[in-house]
């Protein structure tokens, strides 16, 4: 198996996990690969994957287990380190294929858009009452419209879960970034594609409205209720000899129009023992009334539903910003199909299809290009604001076997708009797995992933509600202390539970999230969740591996040194051989420059490749066994010194600076290959950016020589370089500099993954071309471009910002109200200061959309 895989870690599960790759190889323990046995989870980070470690890892003679994401196609698989003295590998096998076909079976998922979701509180009321079932394990809203749900099959059914919702008026409507059902699941259908997908649907989508009137029946109810508060008004002091119950009539029939949505809150908030603002306001309502003030109730519920249902189109606008991100792709692609030209929804098409796409027109899939040049605007999806350039791949039939590892000048997305060229695309990916659609649906996801400071706000408010209880509770007995009746006392208490209550505060900060991350993913940076957005934005440090990331990754060969005796088309010939089974970029150079240098020689095949992580690969070629890799390889773990000219060699190429390789083939050095990776244009620019945005150390980390290190860190600007560091080393080295401040890991998301799961934040670049990037990180930049990092930082920054303002007017309005309404405040300019900081917040937050980088 390949060694690397055992040194993989997604960014999700090495946050649990032990790394001590030395102490395994020590022990003696036997690591195998298995293919992940959960085909319905949505990613590595699922929660059913770390109950299969867990449950794996309890078991005797099984001493570590982790994940090994997969590329070019491949899955991820799972890696078991065990004790064969204890649990032989046929019995290991058996193991763990039971035990993910148990968690299959038990645990399922879901992931659902749904309409009846207009705020924060009924988000959490929904969330709340989802959680309160037995046997769901997780359970989060959004003020977005997003529901995700995890529970244990053994206890709750997912037609359960679906008709707890619709008791709450919450009916699914399809999955984020996906326009049909899927199959699979309970009697309502519920799916994972294979390749990580998330796949539910309800076949619901006859229920998309927003209530009686659509999707705008609130804010209807609530002018209604406005109207008629008006009309009992003139019937009161300007038609002349009006009955009384007319104008009594107009006030009772606010009531119903303005207090239709509150009681439905109000309920069901009153079934999970909350007593929340919308019962608060219903009581202080039917306190009005009792004590013949109806005009001044209805005002109140007419202000509350007009807040409610204006907050509602507020959140509306930042959920829309996230749905366009979805209607990028067109519907339909044109494709050539048994010699005929059709037209077909883009639902429909398979991997191996060629689309014909016209000048100016949207790519309807994922793919690369078999015929004709354009250039490609690719800001819908990886934010580059200059249309790229695009070509042919040279080998369709390579291409085809590795999609992952196709040149970016060749590769396309799906959403993108071709320029002015007529092009063919063979399509790689169905629509459902495109990057577009991957995006859209982790978008979502994030939506109901709490920021720190949420979860400070939801600790405050359960604690500064009930204290406001007591106090509106003691003011009722005001009249025992104060000469004034009964009515003036019950009348300030419940003006004081009106003001008092943290509305602003519970929409303050999700948001700000909301929008922080439409605008993101807008400007291709895709950040998963409010946690990592905060973090990000108060960073004072940085990690940056090498390869790929500082530096193109695309090396090419520059020195070829071989030994006495043997000739430079022998050592290229079993070089080029062995790493063209490889798909690390310096095999890929080497492989390519060693075919271009051999002249179009025929090259024997090589066989059994083993990556050897952070170190080099071994193979078979023409029967002997082969070594490529760092000097620092050879005299350890039974592998035979270097020659005296092979080091030689190697010092050479080290004193100029260059990455070098050693090829040993059976017992004999054949030589050393120098190679020279230069560094990414845009380098420069974006680390000087960073440190005007006030991130004061930044660092490369590099498994390379030292030498090589510091020559490309002075190249792009930076004072640290670390070179020599194993993957171990590497997470080390994260978690020294942790210790000293916040740090965040700036890599490709595959072999940096164990480092970035040990930082503050993980950022991967390049996630529009690579699954594992998408899936590991907790920044992902959908450009291979370093200069949208920061934009991301700035924009995080922003987000802070506004949080932090929210929070200040939220608890500063109840720090003004409180004592204002015991000092003989009205409820009516109450609930219309209250509801004005609840719409100033979430107009505050909506400035985010329209955030622009001025960094750079």
């Amino acid at each position: 198996m390949p060694a690397d895989g055992c040194m993989h870690k997604t960014l999700a599960q090495a946050r649990h996990q032990p790394w001590n790759r030395g102490r395994t190889m020590m022990t003696g323990k036997l690591r195998i690969d298995l293919q992940i046995l959960l085909p319905q989870v949505p990613d590595e980070s699922d929660a059913c994957v770390r109950r299969l470690i867990h449950d794996l890892e309890s078991r005797d003679g099984i001493v570590q287990v982790h994940l090994r994401p997969g590329s070019d196609g491949t899955p991820t698989q799972l890696c078991v380190h065990h004790d064969p003295d204890v649990v032989p590998l046929a019995r290991i096998r058996e193991v763990v294929e039971r035990a993910g076909a148990a968690i299959s079976e038990r645990y399922g998922h879901a992931l659902w858009e749904v309409k009846g979701i207009g705020h924060q509180r009924r988000a959490r009321t929904v969330g709340e009452q989802l959680r309160s079932l037995e046997g769901v394990l997780e359970a989060e809203a959004s003020a977005a419209g997003i529901v995700h749900v995890e529970f244990d099959r053994r206890e709750v059914s997912e037609a359960r879960i679906l008709k707890v919702l619709a008791g709450m008026q919450v009916v699914p409507v399809r999955t984020p970034g996906e326009d049909q059902p899927a199959h699979g699941g309970d009697d309502v259908r519920h799916a994972h594609r294979e390749g990580g997908d998330h796949v539910h649907g309800t076949g619901g989508g006859a229920h998309a409205h927003g209530g009686l009137l659509g999707p705008n029946t609130e804010l209807i109810f609530a002018l209604t209720c406005g109207t008629l508060l008006l009309a009992g008004f003139l019937v009161d002091e300007v038609v002349a000899g009006a009955p009384a119950w007319l104008s009594l009539a107009c006030y009772v029939a606010a009531y119903f129009f303005g207090g239709f949505y509150t009681l439905r809150e109000a309920f069901d908030n009153l079934r999970l023992k909350r007593f929340e603002i919308d019962t608060l306001m219903l009581v202080a309502a039917a306190g009005a009334a009792a004590l013949g003030s109806w005009a001044e109730g209805a005002l109140l519920l007419f202000l509350f539903s007009l807040g409610h249902a204006l907050e509602h189109y507020a959140m509306g606008r930042a959920k829309r910003a996230i749905e366009a991100l979805a209607e990028l792709a067109p519907p339909t692609a044109t494709v050539r199909r048994d010699g005929r030209i059709q037209e077909i929804a883009v639902e429909e098409l398979l991997v191996g299809d060629v689309a014909l796409v016209k000048p100016n027109e949207r790519l309807p899939a994922d793919g690369f290009l078999v015929l004709g040049t354009s250039s490609v605007n690719q800001a819908p999806v990886t934010g580059e604001s200059i249309p790229v350039d695009k070509r042919p791949v040279d080998d369709p039939a390579t291409a085809r076997t590795r999609p992952d590892s196709v040149d970016a000048a060749s590769r396309v997305f799906a959403g993108t708009i071709n320029g002015s060229g007529a092009i063919e695309v063979e399509v790689t990916r169905k629509s459902t797995d495109s990057a577009l659609a991957r995006v859209v649906q982790m978008v979502s996801e994030a939506e109901t992933r709490k920021s720190p400071t949420q979860r400070f706000t939801d600790r405050f408010e359960r604690i500064f509600v009930p204290a406001v209880l007591v106090l509106a509770f003691l003011l009722l007995f005001a009249w025992v202390v104060v000469d004034e009746p009964f009515r003036d006392s019950f009348y300030r208490a419940m003006a004081v539970l009106v003001a008092a209550s943290p509305c602003a505060l519970a929409i303050a900060t999700p948001s700000a999230v909301l929008s922080g991350i439409a605008r993101a993913a807008r400007g291709g940076v895709l950040i998963k969740g409010g946690a990592p957005l905060e973090e990000l934005g108060s960073l004072s440090a940085m990690a940056f591996d090498k390869t790929g990331t500082l530096t193109e990754g695309r090396p090419r060969i520059t020195d070829v040194i071989p030994v006495d005796g043997v000739t430079e088309e022998e050592l290229l010939t079993v070089a080029t051989a062995v790493e063209s089974l490889s798909d690390h970029p310096l095999a890929a150079a080497i492989a390519r420059d060693g075919r271009e240098r051999l002249g179009g020689r025929e090259i024997p095949s090589a066989s059994d490749l083993e990556n050897l992580v952070g170190r080099g690969v071994t193979a078979t070629f023409d029967s002997e066994t082969v070594w490529i890799g760092k000097a620092e390889m050879f005299g350890t773990e039974g592998v035979a010194p270097l020659g005296e000219s092979a080091a030689a060699a190697i010092a050479q190429l080290r004193a100029a600076g260059r990455t070098s390789m050693v090829v040993r083939q059976g017992s004999r050095d054949l030589g050393a290959i120098g190679l020279l990776d230069t560094a990414r244009a845009g380098a420069p620019e974006a680390l000087k950016a960073l440190r005007e945005l006030g991130i004061t150390r930044m660092i490369m980390i590099s498994g390379d020589h030292q030498r090589v290190a510091e020559a490309i860190a002075s190249e792009v600007g930076l004072d640290e370089a670390w070179g020599d560091l194993m993957p171990e080393d590497k997470v080390e080295a994260i978690r020294k500099l942790r210790a000293q401040d916040k740090v965040a890991m700036v890599g490709d998301g595959v072999n940096d993954a164990p480092a970035m799961a040990s930082a503050t934040v993980g950022i991967a670049m390049g996630a529009a071309g690579s699954d594992v990037a998408l899936e590991t990180a907790d920044v992902a930049l959908m450009a291979d471009d370093l200069r949208h990092l920061p934009f991301a930082v700035d924009l995080s920054r922003h987000t802070r910002k506004v949080i932090r303002q929210n929070v200040f007017v939220s608890l500063g309005i109840v720090a003004f109200l409180v004592p204002a309404t015991i000092l003989g405040l009205g409820i009516g300019p109450a609930v219309a200061i209250h509801e004005g900081s609840t719409l100033l917040v979430v107009f505050n937050a909506l400035r985010l959309l329209a955030y622009r980088s001025h960094v750079g």
